[in-house]
C-alpha cells in the first residue's frame, strides 16, 4: 500500500479581520471544504456577465466536482481564502502553484454586490504573503480584455506588472517580493479604508443610545441628554424597554424597532446584555457601536474572553467598536455637534484632536481643554482599545479638515511599528503631541491586551523621535503645547523677541531660552521700566506690536507683570489688548503673567479665547494668546515646537532599495538554521560558514578569520591570511579588550605570532579562556557597533552605536525601526553623543560616512526581510577613511511568529 497523505493543517495564522474600501469590516481566512454551500450560493447570486469574466464560460451553478477542487485545498501549493460577513462569502481569492516551480496563477471571484470595496486587493496582500511564506517567488494570471476592474486590481497593486496579449486574453505576471513602492499602495489603501471608518463613527447622521434610563443619574440618561444638549444636527433615539420617552425623546424596545438607519449606537448596558446588543445593530446595519459599559478586560479572565467575543462579532458583522471602558467621542464639527460623552460639557470648536485609552485620562484632557478655552474637533476615548486604536484614530486625524494638530495619550501600544510609520506621515502636515510613561509597551495597563517590549531601554523614545512626535510625560505638558498650537502658527525658526519690563524676569526668561536652544535678538519694552511698577495694558500692547513689526524674530514671548496691588481688571484687560494685537500675526506669541492672583489666571489658559465660529474655515487658529504661569513654561513650549519644525522641514531621503540583494538565498539559509533549533523554539547560533553566505546575500563581507587550536595552527592560518595579523580571544566579552589581553594586533611573522599566542594564553587563565583565532589586519579607524534584533512587539530594532564602555555605561545608542529611509541612516550614524569621533576627532582622519551610512542600511534591509534573524551583531566595526570593515559577526536565530505590523493589512487581534 502507498504512503497515507497526511491531512493539511489549518493555517489559523493567516486569519484575519479586515477593513473595506468603504469603512466596513469582515473576515478574511483560508477556505474550507465546509465553504462549500457558501460558495454555491455566492455563485448563483452572480450575473451572467460576471461568472463569464471569471470562467471564461457561463455556468449557472458549480459542479460537485468544481465545489470540490476550489474548496480542498492543501495551504501550501493550492491556498484559497474567503472574505466573510454574517456567514455570507462576499469573495474568493486563490493561487494554484504551477508543479515544481516557485511560480503560482492567482485569481479572484468577488460577489457582484461586494465589487468596489477593495476585495481584490486586500486578497492580492494576502495570498502574495502566504505564497511567500510557501517558498512562491512569482504570480500569472489570465484575464479576459474587457475584465478592466480585475486588470486594474493587478496595474493598481503596486508590484511590477508585464502585460502581455495572447490567444483572446491578458496575460500578467509579476513578483510579489514586498518593494517601497508595494508598500506606499498597501498603506495608502489602509489609510483610506481605516480613516472611513473611523469617520463614520465620530460623524454619524443618526445615533441611539441603548440604556438610556429614566433614571437622571444613569449613564445612558446623561450620555443622551449632553446629545440633545450640544445640538446634534441629526436624528436622535433612544432603546429601553421600559420607556415610552427618555429625556423628551419617544423610546424603542430595541435597536431593530428604530425608524430608518442608524449609524452610530451608544452602549450603557451590562456586560451580560452586550451581545444581543450587537446582534441587533448587526440586525439594523449599524455601522458602529460606542461602549461605555465597563467590566470587560478590566475585570479578569472571563472579561477578557467577553471582550475578544464581542470585538470578533461586531467585526464579522462589518461593525467598529470603540471601547469597551470607552468616556465616549465628541465632535464639533458645526454640521455634527455630537457630544456622546458623559463627561460634563462640551468643548468649544477648535483644531485640536484629542485621542486617549483610558477614560479617566480622556476626562482629565477633556476638562483641561474646557478649563483652558481650547477648542477642539473631535475627542476619541478608546477605553480599553480593543479595536479602535490610537492609530485609527491617526489614520482619522490625517484626513479631518476640522484637525491642524492632534494629542495622543498612549499607555500602551498594540502595533507601535504601524503606529510609527501613521505617526511619521501625519507629522509631515500635523503635529503630533504624544504622552505616554516610561513603562509603556513593558508593562500593561488594566484592560488592555497586547505583547510587550523587550528592546533595549531608549528603543521606544527614539521611535517617537523618528516619527517627529513632539514626546511629553504628562497630560499638562501636553495641554500646555495644545494651547500654543490652538491659537498660533509654528515658529518659522529659533529667533525669540522678548517683550518685557524686568530686568530680573529677562535673565530668566533668557536662560530658559538658551536652555531650549533658542536665540534670543532683543528686549522690548526693558528700557521703560520701573521698580515694581506694571505698565498699562496699553503699553504692553505697544510693546507687542513693535516686536511683531521688528521683522527679526520667528517667535514672540511677552513677559508682563500685572501687578499685585491693581484691580482684577487688570489681568483680563491685558489678555483682551494682547489677544487683539496678535490676531493674525505671522510668527506665534506666547504670554507669561508672573504675579497674577486672579483665580481666572492662576495656571496656563488661553487668555482672550473663543471658540471658532461656524463659518470659520476648517483648521482655522481659534482667536485668543496662550498664557503661561511661568517664563520656563513658555520658552519649553517654544522650544519643543522649534524642534518639531526643525524635523519637519529636514529631507526624510528616499526609501532604501538595495540592488542585487539575494532575499530568497537568504531566506532559505535561515529557514534550514531555525529548523535546527527544535523547529524554531529556541535560539540558534548561525555557524561562520552560514553567516558568511547570509550577509553575502545583502552585500556585507567580514575580515576573514580563522581558529586554531596549535600554534603551527595559527601560523598556518595567518600564512593563509597574509601577515601582517591580529590574534584575538574567542569570547565575545574579552575579544577586543586590549587592555585585559584579549587582543594582540599587527603580527608580522611567524615567531612573534608564536610568542603571543603563548603569552596571550598565560594572561587568559585568569579568565577560564583558552580559545584563540587568528584574523587579518583591518585598515585602521573607529570602532562601532551595529545590532538589530526582532522585538515581540516592536518587530525590527536596529541599533548603532561608537564602541566603548563609556557608550554601554551612559546608554548612548540611536535605536530605529526599519524600513528606513536614507536620511533615516544619515540622522542614525550622527546621533550618538560620541559620533564627534567619525568627524576627524582629535586629529584621527574623518570616517567614510557614506560607506557607515550603507553598512547600516544594509543590516536594516536584512533585518526587515528576516524576522527570524532574532538577534545580529556587529562589532566591531571599524570605520575609517577608506570605508568600513566588519571585524566580528555574529547572527541568531528562531521562529519570529507573526509580526505585529506585516506585510498585509489585518486588524489587530488584540
Amino acid at each position: 500500500m502507498g504512503e497515507k497523505r497526511q491531512k493539511p493543517v489549518y493555517p489559523r495564522h493567516w486569519e484575519a479581520d479586515v477593513v473595506l474600501r468603504d469603512g466596513t469590516t469582515a473576515r478574511l481566512r483560508p477556505i474550507t471544504p465546509d465553504d462549500a454551500d457558501g460558495l454555491q450560493a455566492m455563485h448563483r447570486g452572480q450575473s451572467e456577465s460576471s461568472i463569464y469574466l471569471r470562467y471564461f464560460t457561463y455556468k449557472s451553478q458549480l459542479s460537485k466536482k468544481d465545489l470540490k477542487r476550489f474548496t480542498v485545498v492543501d495551504y501550501k501549493d493550492r491556498v484559497a481564502f474567503v472574505v466573510q460577513r454574517r456567514g455570507r462569502i462576499l469573495g474568493v481569492g486563490r493561487y494554484d502553484r504551477y508543479p515544481n516551480q516557485d511560480v503560482a496563477e492567482v485569481a479572484f471571484n468577488i460577489a457582484d454586490d461586494a465589487q468596489g470595496r477593495g476585495l481584490g486587493s486586500i486578497f492580492m496582500e494576502h495570498l502574495a504573503v502566504a505564497a511567500r511564506e510557501n517558498g512562491i517567488r512569482r504570480f500569472t494570471a489570465e484575464v479576459l480584455p474587457e475584465n478592466r476592474k480585475m486588470l486594474s486590481v493587478f496595474q493598481e497593486s503596486g508590484f511590477e506588472i508585464a502585460r502581455r496579449f495572447e490567444d483572446g486574453v491578458v496575460a500578467v505576471e509579476f513578483p510579489i517580493d514586498p518593494t517601497a513602492r508595494w508598500r506606499a499602495v498597501m498603506e495608502s489603501r489602509e489609510h483610506r479604508a481605516e480613516a472611513r471608518s473611523v469617520s463614520e463613527i465620530v460623524n454619524p447622521s443618526s445615533v441611539a443610545v441603548v440604556g438610556a434610563s429614566r433614571h437622571p443619574e444613569s449613564v445612558g440618561h446623561v450620555v443622551l441628554e449632553h446629545i440633545l444638549a450640544g445640538g446634534f444636527t441629526g436624528d436622535v433615539h433612544a432603546v429601553n424597554r421600559e420607556a415610552f420617552e427618555v429625556c423628551g425623546v419617544p423610546a424603542h424596545a430595541h435597536v431593530k424597532d428604530i425608524p430608518g438607519p442608524v449609524d452610530l449606537v451608544v452602549a450603557a448596558v451590562p456586560v451580560d446584555e452586550m451581545p444581543g446588543v450587537v446582534e441587533q445593530c448587526a440586525e439594523h446595519g449599524v455601522k458602529g457601536i460606542l461602549v461605555l459599559t465597563s467590566g470587560y478586560a478590566d475585570a479578569g479572565a472571563e472579561g477578557v474572553a467577553a471582550q475578544r467575543a464581542l470585538v470578533s462579532r461586531a467585526r464579522a458583522e462589518g461593525m467598529r467598536i470603540i471601547g469597551p471602558a470607552s468616556l465616549g467621542v465628541i465632535c464639533t464639527d458645526p454640521k455634527i455637534r455630537l457630544n456622546a460623552s458623559p463627561a460634563p460639557g462640551m468643548p468649544a470648536r477648535g483644531r485640536i484632536g484629542l485621542f486617549s485609552q483610558s477614560g479617566s485620562i480622556s476626562a482629565m484632557l477633556a476638562s483641561s481643554a474646557l478649563r483652558r478655552g481650547i477648542g477642539v474637533s473631535t475627542v476619541i476615548s478608546a477605553g480599553n482599545r480593543a479595536d479602535v486604536s490610537g492609530n485609527d484614530a491617526m489614520q482619522y486625524f490625517e484626513d479631518d479638515p476640522q484637525t491642524a494638530a492632534v494629542g495622543v495619550y498612549l499607555e500602551s501600544f498594540g502595533n507601535p511599528r504601524k503606529f510609527s510609520r501613521i505617526a511619521r506621515r501625519l507629522s509631515r502636515t500635523k503635529p503630533v503631541v504624544v504622552v505616554r510613561s516610561d513603562v509603556t509597551g513593558r508593562n500593561l495597563p488594566p484592560g488592555h491586551e497586547t505583547r510587550t517590549t523587550r528592546a533595549p531601554e531608549g528603543t521606544v523614545d527614539s521611535m517617537l523621535d523618528q516619527t517627529g512626535a513632539i514626546e511629553v510625560i504628562t497630560h499638562e505638558e501636553l495641554m500646555d503645547l495644545m494651547q500654543a498650537l490652538a491659537s498660533q502658527p509654528l515658529p518659522r525658526g529659533r529667533r525669540v523677541l522678548l517683550v518685557g519690563d524686568s530686568l530680573a524676569l529677562d535673565r530668566l526668561a533668557r536662560d530658559a531660552a538658551s536652555a531650549e536652544g533658542l536665540e534670543v535678538v532683543d528686549t522690548v519694552g526693558l528700557a521703560s521700566a520701573e521698580d515694581g511698577t506694571a505698565r498699562h495694558a496699553d503699553a504692553v500692547r505697544k510693546d507687542l506690536e513693535t516686536a511683531l513689526a521688528d521683522g527679526r524674530a520667528d517667535a514672540v514671548v511677552v513677559i508682563a507683570r500685572a501687578g499685585l496691588h491693581q484691580s482684577a481688571e487688570v489681568p483680563a484687560d491685558l489678555a483682551r489688548e494682547l489677544s487683539d494685537a496678535a490676531r493674525g500675526a505671522e510668527v506665534p506669541v506666547l504670554v507669561c503673567l508672573t504675579d497674577v492672583v486672579d483665580p481666572e489666571y492662576s495656571g496656563a489658559l488661553l487668555a482672550g479665547s473663543a471658540p471658532l465660529d461656524d463659518d470659520a474655515e476648517p483648521g482655522a487658529l481659534q482667536p485668543g494668546v496662550p498664557f503661561y504661569p511661568s517664563p520656563q513654561k513658555a520658552l519649553r513650549v517654544l522650544g519643543r515646537l522649534a524642534t518639531y519644525v526643525d524635523w519637519r522641514d529636514e529631507d526624510m531621503g528616499e526609501p532604501i532599495e538595495l540592488e542585487g540583494v539575494d532575499r530568497h538565498t537568504a531566506e532559505e539559509i535561515v529557514e534550514a538554521a531555525v529548523a535546527r533549533g527544535n523547529n524554531g523554539t529556541e535560539l540558534t547560533r548561525l555557524t561562520p560558514e552560514e553567516t558568511a553566505r547570509l550577509l553575502d546575500c545583502y552585500g556585507i563581507s567580514t575580515l576573514p578569520s580563522e581558529r586554531f587550536s596549535t600554534t603551527d595552527e595559527a601560523v598556518e592560518a595567518a600564512e593563509r591570511l597574509g601577515f601582517p595579523v591580529a590574534v584575538k580571544a574567542v569570547d565575545p566579552h574579552l575579544r577586543h579588550r586590549l587592555d585585559l589581553g584579549g587582543v594582540r594586533l599587527s603580527i608580522t611573522d611567524a615567531d612573534s605570532l608564536r610568542r603571543n599566542v603563548e603569552q596571550m594564553r598565560q594572561a587568559l587563565k585568569a579568565f577560564g579562556v583558552t580559545e584563540l583565532e587568528v584574523q587579518a589586519m583591518a585598515p585602521a579607524g573607529q570602532a562601532v557597533t551595529v545590532t538589530a534584533l526582532e522585538d515581540p512587539l516592536i518587530g525590527p530594532v536596529v541599533s548603532f552605536g561608537i564602541t566603548g564602555d563609556a557608550t554601554d555605561l551612559l546608554d548612548d545608542w540611536v535605536h530605529r525601526v526599519p524600513p528606513l529611509t536614507s536620511g533615516d541612516v544619515s540622522q542614525m550614524v550622527r546621533a550618538p553623543r560620541a559620533a564627534s569621533k567619525l568627524q576627524a576627532h582629535g586629529g584621527v582622519p574623518a570616517a567614510d560616512m557614506g560607506a557607515l551610512e550603507d553598512l547600516v542600511s544594509r543590516v536594516a534591509a536584512l533585518k526587515d526581510d528576516l524576522p527570524s534573524v532574532a538577534r545580529l551583531r556587529f562589532a566591531p566595526v571599524l570605520a575609517g577613511p577608506g570605508g568600513v570593515t566588519v571585524l566580528q559577526a555574529e547572527v541568531d536565530v528562531a521562529d519570529a511568529g507573526q509580526r505585529t505590523d506585516s506585510a498585509r493589512r489585518a486588524m489587530r487581534g488584540d
